[in-house]
C-alpha cells in the first residue's frame, strides 16, 4: 500500500474519532460503529454487527472486560417530516476497533490498514506504513511455512523422507538464487543462524512461496513420486519464478537482507500488549443515548 493511499485511509479514520471524558475528566478516544462501518468496507449494518460480535468474543476469550471497550448506545436519526427513530450503535475504544479489524478479512485494504492504524499509538502515517509492511512480511512468511509443510506431507506420502525434503528444498533455492546454494546465500547475507527465509525481504519470501505452491499443485495433479521427479518439478518452478523476476530486472540473490523475522514478530506482539495496557477504558455505565 503506497503512502498516498495510507494517508487517504488515515484521514478518513481521523475524521470520525471522538473524544469523551472519563470519571476523572481524562480524555478518551472513541469511535462509533455506525461511522466506522463504511470505513471498514461493510455495506450492511447486519454484517458489521456480526463482526462486532466476533470481536467481543475475542475480548472475552482474552479475559478482558467487554464493557471496558464496547458500549451499546442508542442513536436518534431523522426521518421524513421531522420524525425520529432510535437505532442501535456501539461506542468503541481503540482496542475494540483493533479487535474488530482483526476479525475482518485482511485481504481487504481497509481491514489491513485498520489493523495497523488502531495498533499504533500514534497517527504518523510513516509509522502506520512501517507496521503495514511488517505485517505483510509476517503474513507472507506464514504462507511460506504453510506451503512448505504441505510439500513435506505431499512428498512423504510419495516415498521421500525428511532428508530428501531438505535436498529438494535446497535444489529449489539454488534454482531461485542463480546457482547459489542455501548455505551460500546465508553467507552472502551474513546469516549466522536460523532459516534463510527469516532474513529474506517480503518479495523473495513471496517468490519462494509461489514456487512451492506450484510444486504442491503439480505433485498432486500429476501424482509425482520419488525424490528425482519431485526435485525436477521444484527446480523448474523456481527457475520459472526467477525468470519472471528477471523480466522485471530483479535478481533475488542481490536483494539486501531484511530484519530477522523473529524480532519483527516479537515487536508486533509487544505493540499489541502495549496497546491494551495504554488504551483507556470507557467510563462506567451500561446503555446510553447519543
Amino acid at each position: 500500500m503506497d503512502i498516498q493511499k495510507i494517508q487517504h485511509y488515515k484521514t478518513a479514520f481521523d475524521l470520525i474519532v471522538k473524544e469523551i471524558k472519563d470519571e476523572e475528566g481524562n480524555s478518551i478516544e472513541v469511535w462509533y460503529a455506525r461511522e466506522l462501518q463504511p470505513q471498514l468496507g461493510y455495506a450492511r449494518w447486519e454484517n458489521f454487527v456480526v463482526a462486532i460480535g466476533r470481536a467481543m468474543e475475542s475480548c472475552k476469550t482474552l479475559g478482558i472486560n467487554i464493557d471496558d471497550h464496547f458500549r451499546e448506545v442508542t442513536k436518534m436519526i431523522a426521518l421524513a417530516k421531522g420524525a425520529q427513530r432510535d437505532i442501535q450503535d456501539f461506542m468503541l475504544t481503540r482496542y475494540a476497533c483493533y479487535l474488530i479489524a482483526q476479525n475482518g478479512d485482511p485481504k481487504k485494504e481497509e481491514i489491513a490498514f485498520a489493523q495497523s492504524y488502531f495498533a499504533v499509538q500514534t497517527r504518523k502515517a510513516e509509522l502506520i506504513e512501517k507496521r503495514l509492511n511488517e505485517i505483510a512480511r509476517l503474513d507472507t512468511r506464514e504462507r511460506l511455512r504453510a506451503s512448505e509443510k504441505q510439500l513435506s506431507r505431499n512428498i512423504f506420502q510419495r516415498g521421500v523422507d525428511d532428508k530428501g525434503f531438505g535436498r529438494i528444498r535446497s535444489k529449489g533455492d539454488q534454482a531461485l538464487f542463480g546457482g547459489l546454494t542455501t548455505e551460500q546465500m546465508k553467507l552472502r547475507l551474513g546469516i549466522k543462524s536460523g532459516a534463510l527465509a527469516d532474513r529474506l525481504p517480503t518479495l523473495t519470501i513471496a517468490a519462494k512461496n509461489l514456487a512451492t505452491e506450484m510444486t504442491n499443485y503439480n505433485v498432486e495433479q500429476k501424482d509425482l513420486h520419488g525424490e528425482m521427479s519431485i526435485t525436477a518439478e521444484h527446480v523448474q518452478n523456481n527457475r520459472s519464478v526467477r525468470g519472471m523476476l528477471g523480466q522485471r530486472g530483479i535478481k533475488p540473490e542481490e536483494l539486501p537482507p531484511a530484519e530477522d523475522i523473529k524480532k519483527v514478530e516479537r515487536r508486533v506482539a509487544k505493540d499489541e500488549k502495549d496497546m491494551l495496557k495504554e488504551n483507556k477504558k470507557l467510563p462506567k455505565g451500561r446503555k446510553c443515548d447519543v
